[in-house]
């Protein structure tokens, strides 16, 4: 444990961002998901509109450094092309 003021604030702090970090980074697995049972469903209209909210998330997510640029790049074209799949 640490010792000193700053020190004691910064595990406080860290255990913070920590615990918001896990609840953004499990709320984009969730729509991920969603995104997915609804491609497989087969419904277009369904996976259209979610696929707009999951990109959001995931441009989200790069603002707030949850998860690389490039990695969102790669998701966001793989989910492109399995909507135009999907048609």
């Amino acid at each position: 444990m640490p010792n000193i003021k700053s020190a004691k604030k910064r595990v406080i702090v860290s255990e913070k961002k920590n615990l918001q970090n896990r609840m953004y980074k499990s709320a984009l697995h969730t729509q991920i998901r969603k995104y997915n049972a609804a491609l497989e469903a087969g419904d277009k209209e369904a996976a259209s509109a979610i696929y707009r909210d999951t990109v959001k998330k995931i441009d989200q997510g790069v603002a707030k450094g949850i998860i690389h640029k490039n990695n969102a790049a790669r998701k966001k074209s793989q989910f492109t092309k399995a909507l135009a799949k999907l048609a």
